[in-house]
């Protein structure tokens, strides 16, 4: 709801309720974040559902996507030109998601302009730094981060392309009938993510995105980065998607 809404329905001012918006989203992201966890291998092996033993053994650390959140249109040329988003036609915030195989979410990167490329969020949102020599990462084919992955001595497991090719080789077909199933799972994550939080799934007001770089903690995090957060917390907390089976 907005907040003029709920500043109506409480007969209170509209600062007062975004006062207490604010200070309970804090709270709230202070409190929960430690339900978004990166995960050791032996509790991934331990509970690796089937469908990924059969597919990839156990190797699979974190399955990635990204998601955009509409944001209502800046006033400044160059923050309108940063979060317009050709694949979504709106000002938008992207924001890249990791889930684990029994799709957890295990990492969610901060809001970045719905322009940037999904490469460049990749690269530049910190998820690199938590993979170890060994690991896989399933991802959908405009994840183009081979080399990235290789510094860091891990893998990358996408459909194959088929751009220029009449038939895709049988190598092809059978690795790719195992990655193309696999990554539906973050899809579904998401899904649940702006279904159950509609605030996720509607516009969102220019002043979630603001901070002051020079004030405290508090000040210095961007509401809309504590909102994806809390919300990837609470639906950890929510019956898994993914039968162990």
């Amino acid at each position: 709801m907005p907040l003029e809404d709920l500043s109506y329905r409480c007969n209170v001012s509209v600062s007062t309720v975004s006062r207490t918006f604010q200070a309970w989203m804090i709270a709230m992201d202070v409190r929960l974040k430690p339900f978004i966890k990166w995960p050791e291998h032996e509790e991934l092996w331990r509970t690796m559902p089937q469908c990924f033993q059969y597919s990839f053994g156990k190797k699979t650390k974190v399955i990635i996507d990204c998601f955009e959140v509409f944001i209502d249109r800046p006033s400044n040329l160059l923050a309108q030109a940063k979060t317009f988003s050709n694949y979504k036609h709106h000002n938008t915030v992207k924001v890249l998601i990791g889930i684990t195989p029994q799709a957890t979410i295990s990492f969610i990167s901060k809001a970045w302009g719905g322009r940037t490329s999904d490469k460049f969020l990749t690269d530049n949102c910190g998820i690199l730094d938590k993979l170890l020599p060994g690991d896989l990462v399933l991802a959908d084919r405009g994840f183009t981060i081979q080399e990235s992955l290789m510094f860091k001595q891990a893998q990358l497991a996408i459909p194959a392309f088929t751009r220029g090719k009449d038939q895709l080789d049988p190598v092809d077909i059978e690795a790719t009938r195992g990655i193309a199933n696999v990554p539906i799972h973050v899809e579904r994550v998401i899904g649940l993510l702006q279904r159950k939080y509609t605030i996720l799934s509607g516009t969102l007001p220019i002043d979630f995105l603001m901070c002051d770089p020079n004030g405290s903690q508090e000040e210095s995090t961007p509401m809309i980065d504590r909102i994806i957060s809390v919300c990837s917390a609470l639906v950890n907390l929510c019956p898994g998607i993914v039968p162990f089976d």
